[in-house]
């Protein structure tokens, strides 16, 4: 019940929020952002956009020191940490990398709002600590042929990370310490699952794009991206209700990365959201209204996009082995023997903008049927915080200690575990990136893949299915039940990655 009580108070608070892991390069590579990506874009969406705020609803600050928390800080907390390789164990990513198959020569991209201005030397003590490869980037890092490439590349402007000042009667919009915290995970859970891949870090300022709060930068951004050739993977955890824009052509306005990415094998992947089935009204306004029915997010409800869900991850997380029913938290223990559980913050639903694209025409048996709107979400993996991710983090702001900051946002350099579909897209980012590697080539829209596979005869060998959980987040707004095959809460299920992955590269 602390959970749900976490997701009732970032209903009232913020936005669907999440992380982006989308792919970053101009500055790094010694160029601007490109011209001729479309300003319209930009002078058509000023005043008539929702904020984009990172989607990191739930984390518990650990520990100070540089050596990670144990499985007993985090249980002392009514929780478990999963590390890397307790990760890889879970989803079955041994037998790729003992191919040598981990994403080596792919570039992963992450964008997001503000950042972090310590990720390179955080990303160097989380892979020293969790026995990562070090990349080319970390400060002092002898980089060498072979070795994994980490940039940060600002696009247009950098600001100074610090939390809000003390009495402030602000929005939150232009929080930067959750945005580091938001980054750090982004950055280093992408690098856990691909460990041989390339990251590109961009981050945007949303208070310099002519006023408006962040979407066209960062969709600009990634159209650099696409047109650069940039990256073969762009994974978002941003957006907002589709109901939260000012028009539905607001939002078709902000597509056009979309669309290149899936005409230049670039596959696009977002976060469904941490709210369940509620979402607020347009922001920045303080305490935003909840819209009175169920909605999804943009960009996870495009067509065009893999929608990634969330679920509580129930496997030992010291191993990564078996099913874990005695520790926490609750939705583990009573669901005895269920490896996982649809998170209840793992956004779902059905598109109030998008027609149900043909490739959810067909569905595995058992599954909730798809009307004549899109289904959100695609697939689904590790989301809450409950079953969360170790993430270090040494630029949350004003660093005053302590578990409980007095505003609610993180304000401790040190280990934290946090949670969100947030998690959940950039894991999957490393797992497609591995495919690419495998392919030899962007593999782009995988939707179709996606749900070919679902529905032939290996259903159960390519995916885990998650029938257990529900995503109602608040009384009055009618939620989803997890079922057999799809359902608006996981998607087709999480991924049995030593089968999915080489199928998905096979397509």
């Amino acid at each position: 019940m602390l959970e749900q009580g976490m997701l009732e108070q970032y209903l009232r608070r913020y936005t669907r929020r999440a992380a982006a892991v989308v792919f970053a390069g101009a500055a790094a590579l010694g160029l601007g952002p490109a011209t001729s990506i479309t300003a319209t874009s930009i002078a058509t969406a000023a005043g008539h956009l929702p904020a984009p705020v990172p989607s990191i609803v739930q984390y518990q600050y650990l520990k100070a020191s540089q050596v990670p928390p144990g499985q007993a800080d985090c249980n002392s907390v009514g929780r478990r940490c999963f590390t890397p390789a307790s990760m890889q164990n879970s989803y079955n990513l041994g037998p790729l990398y003992q191919a040598n198959d981990n994403g080596k020569g792919v570039t992963i991209a992450i964008v997001d709002s503000f950042g972090n201005p310590n990720m390179a030397s955080d990303l160097a003590n989380f892979n020293t600590q969790m026995g990562l490869p070090h990349m080319c980037g970390e400060p002092g890092a002898a980089c060498s042929a072979g070795m994994p490439a980490f940039q940060h590349v600002y696009w247009n402007g950098k600001t100074q990370v610090k939390s809000p000042p003390s009495g402030s009667n602000g929005t939150g919009q232009q929080t930067r310490n959750i945005w580091a915290l938001e980054t750090s995970l982004d950055v280093e859970w992408a690098h856990s699952i691909a460990p041989m891949a390339n990251i590109l870090l961009m981050t945007t300022n949303p208070a310099e794009t002519l006023g408006v709060q962040g979407l066209p930068a960062m969709m600009n951004a990634e159209q650099f991206i696409v047109d650069h050739h940039e990256a073969t993977v762009i994974s978002q955890s941003f957006g907002a209700a589709e109901e939260s824009f000012a028009s539905t052509q607001s939002l078709l306005n902000l597509r056009h990365a979309f669309v290149s990415a899936a005409s230049s094998g670039v596959t696009v992947l977002a976060s469904s959201g941490d709210g369940g089935t509620a979402n607020p009204k347009k922001e920045p306004v303080k305490n935003p209204q909840l819209i009175p029915f169920p909605t999804v997010g943009w960009p996870t409800s495009d067509p065009l996009v893999t929608s990634v869900g969330g679920t509580y991850l129930c496997t030992n997380a010291v191993t990564g082995t078996g099913t874990d029913s005695a520790d926490p938290p609750a939705a583990c223990q009573n669901n005895p023997g269920v490896r996982e559980v649809g998170w209840i913050g793992s956004g779902g639903g059905f598109s109030h903008v998008f027609a149900r694209p043909s490739y959810q025409d067909t569905l595995p048996g058992g599954s909730t049927a798809i009307g004549a709107m899109r289904g959100v979400p695609d697939i689904s993996y590790q989301a809450s915080s409950l079953t969360g991710v170790l993430v270090y983090d040494t630029a949350p702001g004003d660093a005053a200690g302590g578990l409980n900051c007095p505003s609610g946002n993180p304000c401790s350099s040190g280990w934290y575990v946090v949670g969100g579909t947030s998690s959940s897209s950039p894991q999957w980012a490393g797992l497609v990136a591995i495919a690419d590697q495998i392919a030899g080539h962007g593999l782009g829209q995988i939707n179709p893949t996606l749900y070919s596979l679902a529905d032939g005869p290996d259903y159960g060998t390519y995916f885990f299915d998650v029938t257990t959980g529900n995503n109602q987040t608040v009384a009055s707004i009618p939620g989803y039940q997890a079922t057999a095959g799809w359902d608006p809460v996981t998607g087709l299920g999480t991924p049995n990655a030593a089968a999915l992955v080489p199928a998905l590269a096979g397509h």
